[in-house]
């Protein structure tokens, strides 16, 4: 698959990392020399410098050659008119990256679409629904849904209190008497590690599961976690995402908002209906308390600093707020949250290149989606008929070791694997790989 990206920024950058592992054919488009050659002298990347928007750029990148086009630049326009180019050029597919598109606005895209742009994706967007999922599922660190539920894939933090602590997975067997669950992975020291029979489990893991709706809360139990209800959350920073997070949680949540630029708040408290607008030095925590910050549930830190949101966090994480959420832009933060005692880090340049990569995804894909700081992807397949994966039970398979079949959807009904288990045709095979393995997997799908 030949692959053209346009901006060697954050996002094309981790993008093109992400695919220089799956031996495609990738030529990165920038008009910054200096940052194409850092870029290409990391990864096995073809560089091109020049304006992604000429046409000649464009046809030395032999555009008419091109499987997929990604617009990721800086600039909405330049990525908007890129793809239009691109596709009147001969690109099969087109992705840009915008920062306007709003959520659900189905007009919206179909007029993109009608321009010759396949897919938009807006970064801030997708940080917005990454936060209210996470509110939504507050006892976990991350929480993705299958077939409607059917099938759930959630990360949870170890401490000494669990039962599973200081045991190999086969040595705590005994509390999954109906095997509705499994452990499928683990973070730990910035490593993923896919679990076996073997796997011991240990304090301050975070440990992924996937489970059948009736078992997720006796997984919080045996995990040494209690369930518990979010009623008011304290946002920081009254950026673009700071504002679209309160703008879908007000209507359910109490919520309230601290901005430092007093403008920027009066346009704010305009627009949100619900939401207590405050202007004050998000450093302050003083104010934070005589605000109600030791009442607050959850903590969402999303100003433009990312010091400044992990250490507010860390604050929010002392003063009792059981759920904490910041937003950082350096991507090699992600990995700290296990460390440093904040839930979850959220990098809106990831985001954007795990939504995108689902593009290039080979074999019967129905959703993909990524876990913060893990180099792992969750893909759910749908098997066809004389796949590898249908020959026989999984254990003869010769699956790859550093992936597994998580869960399997057939008809209406979520199902945990084990060895003897037999994917049939029809099913939805929803799979847990280390980013190394993907391709290995994919082959089993084909």
């Amino acid at each position: 698959m030949k692959i053209i990206i346009t901006g060697a920024g954050a996002v094309g950058y981790h993008l093109a990392k992400m695919l220089s592992s799956e031996s495609q054919d990738i030529y990165l488009i920038d008009s910054n020399e200096e940052r194409l050659n850092y870029v290409t002298s990391h990864i096995d990347v073809f560089g091109i410098p020049g304006d992604a928007k000429s046409f000649k750029v464009l046809q030395d990148a032999k555009i008419e050659e091109c499987d997929l086009l990604i617009a990721v630049t800086s600039s909405e326009e330049t990525n908007l008119l890129v793809s239009i180019i691109g596709k009147k050029l001969g690109a099969k597919q087109t992705i840009a990256r915008v920062s306007e598109l709003k959520a659900g606005d189905i007009d919206c895209e179909k007029f993109y679409n009608d321009l010759g742009i396949d897919t938009v994706i807006s970064p801030v967007i997708l940080v917005q629904e990454e936060i209210k999922r996470l509110i939504n599922r507050a006892v976990f660190t991350d929480d993705l849904e299958f077939e409607e539920g059917k099938l759930t894939v959630f990360g949870i933090h170890i401490d000494g209190s669990s039962p599973l602590s200081g045991k190999t997975v086969s040595e705590s067997a005994n509390l999954n008497p109906n095997l509705s669950f499994r452990p499928i992975a683990l973070h730990r020291n910035d490593q993923t590690v896919i679990v076996t029979r073997d796997t011991m489990i240990k304090d301050n893991d975070i440990v992924y599961f996937i489970s059948t709706p009736e078992s997720i809360d006796d997984i919080i139990e045996i995990c040494g976690k209690q369930s518990f209800e979010i009623d008011n959350i304290m946002i920081l920073g009254g950026s673009r995402i700071g504002v679209l997070a309160a703008a879908s949680l007000e209507n359910e949540f109490n919520v309230t908002l601290i901005e430092k630029d007093k403008h920027k708040c009066e346009k704010i408290a305009g627009i949100l209906k619900r939401t207590l607008v405050l202007n004050m030095d998000v450093r302050d925590v003083e104010s934070l308390e005589e605000e109600g910050l030791r009442d607050m549930d959850a903590f969402v830190a999303v100003t433009g600093d990312s010091e400044t949101n992990i250490m507010s966090s860390l604050v929010a994480k002392n003063h009792g707020v059981a759920k904490t959420i910041a937003r950082v832009e350096n991507i090699d933060y992600i990995h700290l949250s296990q460390a440093i005692g904040i839930d979850t880090l959220i990098n809106k340049k990831i985001i954007a290149a795990s939504s995108i990569f689902k593009y290039v995804r080979k074999g019967e894909i129905a959703a993909i989606a990524s876990l913060h700081g893990v180099d792992a992807e969750i893909i759910e397949f749908n098997v066809k008929q004389g796949s590898k994966i249908t020959k026989g039970a999984l254990k003869d398979l010769k699956f790859p070791k550093t992936a597994t079949i998580a869960g399997v959807v057939r008809g209406q009904s979520g199902f945990i694997p084990f060895g003897n288990f037999e994917v049939i045709a029809g099913d939805r095979a929803v799979v847990f790989s280390l980013t190394e393995s993907i391709s290995q997997v994919e082959k089993f799908f084909q």
